[in-house]
This record gives C-alpha cells, sequence and structure tokens, in this order.
C-alpha cells in the first residue's frame, strides 16, 4: 500500500477520536496540575470514547511535501459507524472514497476500484488495530504501540502519539492531536522523511 492511502486511514481513524470526544467529554473541568492529573484527564477522554457508536463530521486536510511550494489542500466528509467501519469521502478537488472495515481497505477514485487485504502488510497491522481499540476506549492497547504524551488540561490539550515500533517509526514520526475542552480541532501527522498533514476537523454533518 502507497503511504498516502496508510497516511489516509490513519488520519480517519484518528478523526474519530475527535468525534467521540466532542460528543461525550464534559464541557468544564478544572485544569490539572500535575502528571496524575493529566493522566486522569486522558483516561476520561478514552472513556468517552466507548460510548460513541457513530460519527459524522465534516474536514480539510493540508499536505504540506517537500517537492511542492504549496500545499495540496482537500476537504469532505468522515463517517464512523462501530464496530469497524470507516469512511473518508473526499469531495473536493477530486472525489474519492476509502473505507476500512473488517481488515480490509477499498478505494474508489473515478472508475477505478481499488481493494486492500490488510493482512498483506503485517507492518501497519497492529498500528491500524490499536487505533481502532481507540474507538473502543482501550487505552493498553494504544500504548502497545505508541508512547503517550498529553499536556494541558481540558481547555487547551495536546496528545502525541510516538510510535514504538521502528519499522512503523520509518513512515510516521509522530501524530499530534489539538483540541479546547470537548472539542478536537487539529490532527498532525509528521512523516519520518519530513513532509506532513495537517487534518482540521469541522462540524458535525446533520443526516
Amino acid at each position: 500500500m502507497r503511504a498516502g492511502a496508510l497516511l489516509a486511514v490513519v488520519a480517519l481513524l484518528m478523526t474519530q477520536v475527535a468525534t467521540a470526544a466532542t460528543a461525550a467529554a464534559p464541557t468544564t473541568a478544572a485544569a490539572p496540575t500535575t502528571a496524575t492529573a493529566a493522566a486522569g484527564d486522558l483516561d476520561r477522554v478514552m472513556g468517552a470514547l466507548a460510548q460513541r457508536k457513530h460519527g459524522h463530521v465534516t474536514f480539510v486536510e493540508e499536505k504540506y511535501i517537500s517537492v511542492l511550494d504549496t500545499p495540496v489542500k482537500s476537504s469532505g466528509e468522515l463517517l464512523y459507524e462501530a464496530p469497524d467501519r470507516l469512511e473518508q469521502l473526499t469531495l473536493s478537488p477530486k472525489r474519492e472514497r476509502l473505507v476500512l472495515q473488517n481488515g480490509v481497505v477499498t478505494v474508489d477514485r473515478g472508475r477505478r476500484h481499488y481493494v486492500l487485504d490488510l493482512r498483506q502488510y503485517p507492518q501497519i497491522v497492529p498500528f491500524i488495530e490499536s487505533i481502532r481499540a481507540t474507538l473502543a476506549g482501550d487505552r493498553a492497547a494504544l500504548e502497545r504501540v505508541f508512547r503517550l504524551s498529553f499536556s494541558g488540561s481540558f481547555d487547551t490539550w495536546t496528545l502525541t502519539l510516538v510510535p514504538l515500533d521502528e519499522k512503523l517509526a520509518h513512515t510516521i514520526r509522530q501524530i499530534d492531536i489539538e483540541g479546547t475542552q470537548a472539542a478536537i480541532h487539529k490532527i498532525q501527522i509528521q512523516e519520518a522523511d519530513g513532509d506532513r498533514s495537517v487534518l482540521s476537523i469541522g462540524s458535525e454533518v446533520t443526516e
């Protein structure tokens, strides 16, 4: 699987963390002053994830590639249906539909249709499965693949994920998730080669 497709899946999965936290986390909280308090805030976010069964939000993504002078911009919608269906629908600049379900990625781009079985990419399966576990609020599964760093408070906070596996680290350097109170606003993926993508989360889509 090409790196771009993998990162698209990652961005989609992490965006569901944003949707779940926005829907279920409390609107007010005292700012943590110790590492223990920060860990407690993270646990509260993870606990909220287990309650989320559906998500549908808008997104705008900017990809910064070293060989280009300006970022590549796209926008569309992201959907999640528990327990394992994830969809990224890009509407601009070109329509593309990417779906992850039961360990299989399908991509529709114009008249072309691709099917990718993640079992053929064992180096990425633990990463995908751990992110999927995050949707269920399973912090332990996430920590088996990433080193977690949570800073700030519910008023202004950042969660940083750094891969523990060397092979995965050759693709992704780290993922930074930024939020304020119960709303996540930005997900930034730093690739090992220096390129990066910034995913800005928009409003819920009314269905």
